[in-house]
């Protein structure tokens, strides 16, 4: 799609509309011409994560009425993630999560796994085409594949139009089967880690502790969603959008990777253990939209509230501001707010002699937190063709879970920020 100069009001907000409920309308479709975008995107946590993503997409319409599309990703991801397990005022050894090996964290220094390492490749098609005059379908599948995970996915839409066109309804459902295949298998919940610090004999003789706490097979999951949505051109400035998202996840939901430390009174590891998460979720989420054209730019306000079984209640503002120039470009300043509470089986640690609870994970993403995100996106023309380049900050702030349990924790930060940044390059051509 081309940047266009001196759009009239009802062309932009057509153009607002169209992104919004993802359907190119009859009139504006060009039978058999492919249309793509190519898009990289640069990740980093500094000292942890850094990822590197490719994606490329491609739509050709049919008939006037139909369109096929195409979505590949490649996805690289290296660096060191946090494994769960606090810092300490002493070095602490952890075994890695093939078992093959271990590693060391300085003092005063979060626990972070240096082998974390992936490579994703995922593919998308999806099919759309109208029935009768108001109405139309999509049906689409999606293919990942990681070096521990793989994932299947089949999903449809039904939208009909009312109203003279003015109002949508539409529903879709989607479902997906996963299965995570972790090296060095499945870890039993709540097992110690086992660290060869010279007490076994031989290789098999540590080789028959690390098994002793793995579960052995796959583990798989299960993913049913349900969206119902509504869209309303209020007025020829303004647009609105309403959904309603259920979600049923059931099968292996524990990460294999995370750990939690053990602590004694004096907030000293004796042991580290793994983490174990229920076998089923059941999400809720509400979401609002509104776009509204002013003279010269575009205003984009969206709200999602989603809640869960596991106790995690979150809210999400996003706000984006479009601005049109009149030399074939355009700025678009970006602010998200996002907070979230903990579930109820998150622990930043155990401690020593408690019994063991069913579940629980320190993993900071189920912990109470808050973020924020600033971005700034410039689009600009190529020839005849539509270049952007965006640039986010990212900010992630945990929160203390209660009040400690040892009040020597108090001394140590095991509530770090997080932060990334993210530039990505995005490229328009036929």
């Amino acid at each position: 799609m081309q940047l266009k100069t001196n759009m009239s009001v009802a062309e932009k907000l057509a153009l607002a509309a169209t992104a919004l409920v993802g359907t190119t309308s009859h009139a504006e479709t060009v039978e058999d011409e492919w249309q793509f975008v190519g898009s990289v995107l640069t990740y980093s946590e500094p000292d942890r994560v850094s990822a590197l993503e490719t994606i490329i997409t491609a739509e050709k319409n049919f008939d006037d009425t139909a369109k096929l599309s195409y979505k590949v990703v490649l996805d690289s991801l290296t660096g060191a993630s946090a494994n769960g397990a606090i810092l300490q005022d002493s070095v602490q050894t952890f075994t890695r999560p093939s078992g093959n090996g271990q590693y060391t964290i300085s003092p005063l220094t979060t626990p972070l796994d240096d082998t974390f390492k992936d490579t994703r490749a995922q593919l998308n098609v999806s099919w759309t085409d109208i029935i009768g005059e108001d109405s139309r379908y999509t049906v689409g599948t999606n293919l990942s594949r990681e070096y521990d995970y793989r994932s299947i996915s089949f999903n449809g839409e039904f939208a009909k139009d009312f109203d003279r066109k003015n109002t949508t309804l539409s529903v879709g459902l989607s479902l997906a089967s996963d299965t995570v295949s972790p090296e060095g298998g499945r870890p039993l919940g709540f097992s110690s880690m086992v660290i060869d610090s010279g007490q076994f004999a031989n290789e098999d003789t540590y080789r028959q502790a690390f098994n002793a706490t793995r579960i052995d097979g796959d583990g798989s999951i299960d993913t049913t969603e349900l969206l119902l949505g509504w869209t309303q051109i209020v007025n020829r400035r303004m647009i609105m959008q309403f959904n309603y998202g259920y979600a049923d996840i059931s099968g292996y939901l524990t990460d294999p990777f995370k750990v939690l430390s053990v602590i004694d009174n004096n907030a000293i590891a004796q042991d580290y253990v793994y983490e174990s998460r229920p076998e089923s979720r059941k999400q809720h989420s509400l979401f609002g939209m509104m776009k509204y054209h002013l003279e010269d730019s575009i205003v984009d306000f969206s709200y999602r509230y989603l809640t869960d079984d596991w106790e995690i209640k979150s809210h999400t503002l996003d706000f984006k501001w479009h601005i049109f120039s009149n030399d074939n470009t355009f700025w678009e300043p970006h602010i998200r707010f996002y907070q979230q509470s903990a579930a109820d089986f998150y622990k930043p640690y155990m401690l020593q002699g408690q019994a063991t609870p069913e579940f629980a994970s320190a993993d900071y993403r189920v912990g109470e937190m808050s973020a924020v995100t600033l971005g700034l996106k410039y689009g600009f023309m190529i020839g005849d063709n539509r270049t952007e380049i965006r640039a986010e900050y990212y900010l992630q702030t945990p929160k203390a879970a209660t009040a400690e349990l040892v009040s020597a924790v108090e001394d140590l930060d095991i509530y770090p920020e997080v932060d990334a940044f993210m530039i990505q390059l995005t490229y328009f051509f036929d």
